[in-house]
């Protein structure tokens, strides 16, 4: 193999690339970034066996081939040259990579070529252009609800769901605690997703949401992975399927329209920055806000700890209902408030141990449920789990 290709010109894909490799532990074979010099063009692969990248960009190729080296170390080498033209050479005799820049030589080891596996190609069929910057926002606004761990299986994922009304698609993040839904129309996605939906875990979405840009997207789906290619088919990243059984939501979402909930309107901004205030006062064992309903034009707003003393607020609200109280995890609360656009939030509470859900006057396509903590002497412990 030997390759010209000018450093600019490679650098984003390279970062994407050794992006999703191991750093230093792992298989050898995972933490290789392949380079093939093909057909006037330079191809760059990596994987870590779930993920995979290949992005194709322009080069002069003096001679056909193709090689693996260390993907963290070539990544740092090519990042610290300056721009310009750089030239890529496997010497057959050492079997090394030669890097040349004007006066600058370097030799990196390659990797055993049996180690390389084929890609799974990007389907022609099917395909759907989408907005880059709209995934990234359905991605900010349900993906703080998934839960971290792997072994809560489809609670760790987040779920696509073809609704049948209206070319709408649900996204769901669940992780017992918390519960957030963002929904849309699109023809072509709802189409596209099988009637069970799909389900992609939380750490690929972390990575897909860092090679996503706001520039349009082509999409697409197989039985097994769910493909994104840039609308220029230059660069393509694919993730896995997962196949647990996602929970019934509207189970718990059907709560919020049953009889006996109380209802509280409120400045959303007002709300959060109170709430910023008397998160001061949280401790380890107390880390919960207090709401009390004296009247139906306020909210009184309390936080304690033995160690850090106690805050009271009074805010003015729209309430209406039979209840008296209810206690929520502060810092969940003040998350939940920042992914809102509205100026005024809505809560539907169903009880001091029942799910309440979360809606905003601009934002009528989202829905975040919050269980409360429960109160004992008013005291705060363990949350409640969404059922």
């Amino acid at each position: 193999m030997f390759v010209k290709v000018f450093r600019n010109d490679i650098i984003d894909g390279l970062q994407k690339s050794s992006g999703i490799i191991p750093a230093k532990t792992g298989a050898a074979f995972l933490r290789t970034i392949w380079l093939e010099a093909k057909n006037g063009a330079l191809r760059i692969f990596s994987t870590d066996s779930s993920l995979e990248f290949t992005g194709e960009y322009p080069a002069q190729v003096e001679e056909e081939g193709l090689v693996g080296v260390q993907g963290r170390n070539f990544h740092e080498l090519i990042r610290k040259l300056p721009p310009g033209e750089i030239g890529m050479r496997l010497d057959a005799a050492s079997g090394n990579l030669l890097i040349t820049q004007g006066s600058r030589k370097y030799k990196l080891p390659t990797s055993d070529k049996s180690w390389f596996q084929n890609f799974s190609p990007f389907p022609e069929s099917g395909v759907v252009v989408w907005s880059g910057d709209f995934l990234q926002e359905l991605i900010d606004r349900v993906a703080y609800c998934i839960s971290d761990e792997d072994t809560m299986q489809a609670m760790a994922c987040m779920y696509f769901r073809p609704d049948g009304a209206e070319s709408r698609v649900e996204v769901c993040g669940l992780n017992g605690h918390q519960f957030a839904m963002s929904a849309f129309l699109n023809d072509d996605v709802q189409a596209m997703l099988p009637p069970e939906g799909i389900l992609i875990q939380k750490k690929y979405v972390t990575e897909l949401k860092k090679w996503l840009t706001a520039d349009e997207i082509e999409l697409a789906i197989n039985q097994k992975r769910l493909f994104f290619r840039g609308t220029d088919k230059r660069e393509t990243f694919s993730l896995p399927l997962s196949y647990y059984q996602y929970p019934e939501y509207a189970t718990f979402v059907s709560k919020l329209t049953g009889e006996g909930v109380s209802v509280l309107s409120i400045d959303r901004e007002e709300l959060a920055d109170a709430m910023e205030r008397v998160a001061i006062f949280n401790t380890d064992t107390n880390r919960c806000a207090y709401f009390q309903f004296e009247s139906a034009g306020e909210l009184a707003l309390r936080s304690q700890g033995q160690e850090s003393g106690e805050a009271s607020e009074t805010l003015t609200a729209e309430f209406a209902g039979d209840l008296k109280k209810i206690a929520f995890p502060t810092k969940d609360l003040i998350d939940i408030l920042g992914h809102f656009h509205s100026d005024r939030v809505t809560f539907t509470l169903t009880g001091t141990e029942g799910p309440c859900g979360i809606k905003g006057e601009d934002d009528p396509d989202y829905l975040v449920i919050i269980m409360p903590m429960k109160i004992v002497e008013e005291t705060y412990y363990n949350e409640e789990y969404i059922s």
